[in-house]
């Protein structure tokens, strides 16, 4: 009894001496006279300490901004007999950087599908400065492939999540018109003649929060298919078409279906009526086939601005 009191007097301690660190090295809370900072110097000092006296652990979280072209890769997710974004960026960082505990990424890109902009998060026992980051994006880039960018490595605050404290996303789904040798590996070729007013009227209908059951993978593992489209738009550049779609989330081959059945709708195969009524049957067969994964590329993610933080917090 005595031993299980002492471990969780130890425990709440723990997690106590991490508040104190994570409010004194908050900018927000630091005092702006010589008083408070001296005072905020020291018990910050003797907090790490004590901290670590405990065997307690101090931990920083950094994001790192890159973008990668997916042809060669089974996605961002590590898999199984697979070579991924997210196995390639964690070897880098272990290398590098000494980081065993892996990286989380904004999202699951599936086989074949591209990002412009990416976000991951990974924490460190290690404060960076700007410098020392600087140094790790340099190398890293020196080690990853070809296929793989690293832009930026930031500090964020201790409670930032790469996928769960996104504000939106942004696809873009890119489709060429006439054989091109230079854009086929990022781009789905179709010849036929579309409507583009059409499908833009389809995306009118996308808008809003709505179930979009009928987009999705079957047998996924969420709780609800609920997403909140922010915008939508088809437009022609030049020979080509794109399409953008942002979202506060999206499921697993949404962007990929949404587009095969509005190709249908621009073929003339489907009317804007049916269109609707595939999103009103919540059913995944009545909507139309996936386009290639070529196409797509995850564009942009928004975070709130205040996740970043000037200097590493403790948490």
């Amino acid at each position: 009894m005595i031993k299980v009191l002492i471990l969780s007097t130890a425990f709440n301690l723990h997690s106590f001496i991490h508040f104190l660190l994570s409010t004194f090295n908050n900018p927000s809370t630091k005092g702006s006279n010589t008083f408070d900072y001296r005072l905020n110097k020291y018990l910050n000092y003797y907090a790490k300490k004590l901290l670590l006296r405990l065997g307690g652990k101090m931990a920083y979280r950094y994001f790192i901004q890159l973008a990668y072209n997916g042809s060669a890769f089974s996605g961002w997710q590590v898999q199984p007999n697979a070579v991924s974004v997210q196995q390639w960026v964690e070897k880098g960082l272990l290398v590098i950087a000494y980081v065993k505990n892996g990286v989380t990424g904004c999202g699951r890109t599936d086989a074949g599908v591209h990002a412009r902009k990416f976000y991951a998060h990974f924490d460190s026992e290690i404060s960076y400065s700007s410098e020392d980051l600087a140094q790790i994006v340099f190398k890293l880039n020196r080690f990853l492939p070809q296929e793989i960018v690293i832009f930026k490595a930031n500090p964020v605050l201790p409670d930032v999540h790469a996928r769960f404290t996104a504000l939106w996303r942004e696809y873009e789904y890119l489709i060429i018109r006439y054989k091109d040798p230079f854009n086929f590996q990022q781009a789905y070729f179709e010849p036929a003649n579309i409507d583009i007013d059409k499908m833009n009227l389809c995306c009118e209908l996308l808008l809003g929060r709505h179930d979009f059951q009928c987009f999705s993978k079957v047998h996924t593992q969420v709780n609800n298919y609920f997403c909140d489209v922010q915008s939508a738009r088809w437009e022609v550049q030049g020979h080509n078409l794109k399409f953008t779609i942002k979202a506060d989330r999206f499921l697993r081959n949404m962007v990929r279906a949404i587009v095969g059945t509005m190709l249908d709708v621009g073929k003339g195969k489907i009317s804007l009526l049916d269109f609707q009524n595939v999103i009103d049957s919540h059913n995944r067969c009545k909507a139309g086939y996936s386009v290639p994964a070529k196409g797509l590329t995850l564009s942009d993610v928004g975070y709130p601005e205040s996740v970043f933080a000037d200097v590493p917090v403790f948490f």
